[in-house]
């Protein structure tokens, strides 16, 4: 065969020796996406992560009708421009994330220490090549590349939320109706999220002994803070832990999860299942009953149907350095590696941007009013 490696995804470990099967395209393919699984789950990448960038390859696979080494760069060019004319566009930052997955999979196949290259010569007669290259991907120009409705919700937006969260279940309550306590647990949840700048996995993975007690503030009881233990994890790297205190502007979620533990959760009899969000049928609330919680509210607020759950941690990042907390402060509590990725979840208000200006000019001894003469 050529090269003889032992890496994991080699060619000589994923295909079987002295045997030729009566189909071998397919099956070298098969065996290319089974040995590039291996070469990932050796640098203890998850199975999801794994297993999305193999969907990409096949589709990429399918929409040409060939295989890798019969891949040319104008085939990523069609199926690029297929995906940005469709309805709605693909966004950029997912066929980004396609592309690097298919530029991923060819590095694996045409580098030399795996034998790949050498196989197909062998077989096919023509070696797999890189098809991606600077000239035909999309160009990294900016930090932020989501949809311009994701943004942060007002002070207004955020109580309004609230109050509809409150309200359905209010309702529910009045009426009698089954799904009185759900929308209770609904409520406390995105207070929570909000009070705490949760991403969504974190608050569905919470469990009851996450909950803290801040010795420096003992007047929050056990409510003083949340140990994250589902935090996003690195490549290769298991989820980050952290823990997040409340500060005094969100003191208010202290009543919220003392109300929420002592009066609605043993009323849907969890027994003892270990989860702080529990449902009717005594399970843990998945991320999709989280998004259902914020639409159900946020369509009850008449707020615009752009923002989403996640909308809420960037409320806490951007009110946090309203509320002038330290960026160190505000990175370490919402768990960012990088201070930059913490700046763009940032969207201060004018008026806090005119307040900074004003002390700035106030510490040079100029009044604002000399300063607009």
């Amino acid at each position: 065969m050529g090269v003889e490696s032992g890496l994991p995804g080699s060619a000589t470990l994923s295909l079987a020796r002295n045997v030729v099967p009566l189909d071998p395209e397919p099956a070298v393919f098969a065996a290319m996406l089974s040995g590039w699984a291996d070469q990932q789950r050796a640098r203890f990448l998850r199975p999801p992560t794994i297993q999305a960038r193999q969907g990409v390859v096949r589709r990429f696979a399918d929409f040409t009708g060939e295989y890798p080494w019969q891949w040319r760069a104008d085939d990523v060019d069609a199926w690029f421009a297929e995906l940005s004319s469709m309805s709605p566009p693909t966004a950029v930052s997912t066929a980004r994330g396609y592309q690097m997955a298919l530029r991923m999979f060819c590095d694996f196949i045409t580098d030399t220490r795996y034998g790949w290259k050498t196989l197909c010569v062998e077989r096919f007669g023509q070696p797999p090549t890189q098809v991606l290259h600077e000239w035909n991907t999309i160009a990294h120009v900016t930090e932020f590349e989501g949809r311009p409705g994701r943004r942060p919700l007002s002070y207004e937006e955020v109580q309004a939320l609230f109050d509809a969260a409150d309200g359905r279940a209010e309702e529910a309550r009045r009426r009698h109706r089954k799904g009185a306590l759900t929308a209770m647990r609904d409520a406390a949840f995105l207070k929570t999220v909000y009070a705490f700048g949760l991403r969504r996995r974190e608050a569905v993975s919470l469990d009851l002994v996450d909950m803290r007690s801040n010795p420096k503030i003992p007047v929050f009881g056990h409510c003083g803070g949340l140990f994250v233990r589902a935090g996003k994890s690195s490549r290769g790297s298991p989820p980050k832990r952290r823990t997040v205190l409340v500060v005094p502007e969100m003191d208010w979620v202290v009543e919220v999860l003392e109300h929420y533990l002592c009066e609605v959760r043993p009323c849907f009899t969890p027994g003892a299942h270990p989860a702080l969000w529990v449902t009717e049928r005594c399970g843990r609330l998945s991320v999709r009953g989280a998004n259902d919680a914020f639409d159900e509210a946020r369509a009850a607020a008449g707020l615009s149907e752009e923002l989403e759950l996640h909308s809420l941690r960037h409320s806490y990042v951007t009110h946090l350095t309203e509320f002038d907390y330290p960026e160190r402060f505000v990175q370490d509590q919402v768990g960012h590696a990088f201070a930059s990725t913490t700046a763009i979840y940032s969207h201060v208000s004018d008026e806090y941007r005119n307040r900074l200006v004003v002390s700035a000019l106030a510490k040079r001894g100029i009044s604002f009013g000399e300063a607009s003469r």
